[in-house]
């Protein structure tokens, strides 16, 4: 969300790529795996349906168990629209082969978490290309491919804060993939503790969702 223009909504729609394949994982949960086919395609057809951003994630290098850098750089090739990408940013050499697909953005999870100099440094080199993503059970962090406990959500972002961060991804993992709705609670706090833009992630999957999002509009 944008506190720009209070009658304005960024929607990002998410491909989420794992194995060359779109798929959509429940509560992060690799067994829990449904498969959409081509990640190009998938992202084409939101680029056909209007959509100026796609949120691109490596789920193979999330989970520290592969990647899928040439695809997804093909991707961002491909599309006409603006790009946050994201998976298994967590060092020079990664942040430089995401930057160099021409994505618009880059989000950062375990590295924001796990290594707290690098990613000020990076914040404050990159400015606002640089996003990072608060995924949260309850108000403890999620690492590594949601696989490990990150730390107290207040603390890391208050750290955040102080470094110059310029927007978070907010996600509740208990969420994600449930297609049952985003945890409004937990967003109207993030949002009371920042002044930066906020988006939203995690189980919207009707109009109802979007309009109680819009609907928080004036706080982040």
């Amino acid at each position: 969300m944008s506190n720009r223009d209070l009658n304005y909504l960024e929607l990002l729609p998410a491909v989420d790529v794992k194995d060359g394949r779109a798929v959509r994982l429940v509560q992060g949960e690799l067994s829990a795996e449904t498969s959409y086919g081509s990640p190009l395609d998938a992202a084409m057809d939101f680029q056909d349906s209007g959509a100026e951003w796609i949120h691109l994630v490596d789920l193979d290098a999330a989970f520290g168990i592969g990647e899928n850098s040439q695809l997804l750089a093909e991707v961002v090739g491909r599309l006409d629209i603006k790009v946050e990408l994201s998976g298994g940013i967590r060092d020079d050499e990664s942040l430089r082969r995401a930057l160099a697909t021409g994505c618009r953005r880059v989000n950062l999870g375990t590295a924001a978490l796990e290594n707290p100099d690098w990613t000020s440094r990076v914040i404050a080199e990159f400015g606002d290309r640089i996003a990072v993503g608060l995924d949260v059970r309850g108000h403890t962090l999620a690492a590594r491919g949601w696989t490990e406990e990150g730390g107290n959500l207040f603390e890391t972002l208050e750290r955040l804060e102080r470094d110059g961060c310029a927007r978070y991804v907010v996600t509740d993992v208990t969420k994600d993939g449930t297609l049952k709705g985003p945890n409004l609670e937990l967003l109207k706090e993030v949002c009371a503790a920042t002044k930066k833009p906020v988006i939203a992630s995690g189980g919207i999957s009707s109009l109802d969702d979007i309009r109680a999002l819009a609907a928080m509009n004036s706080i982040g």
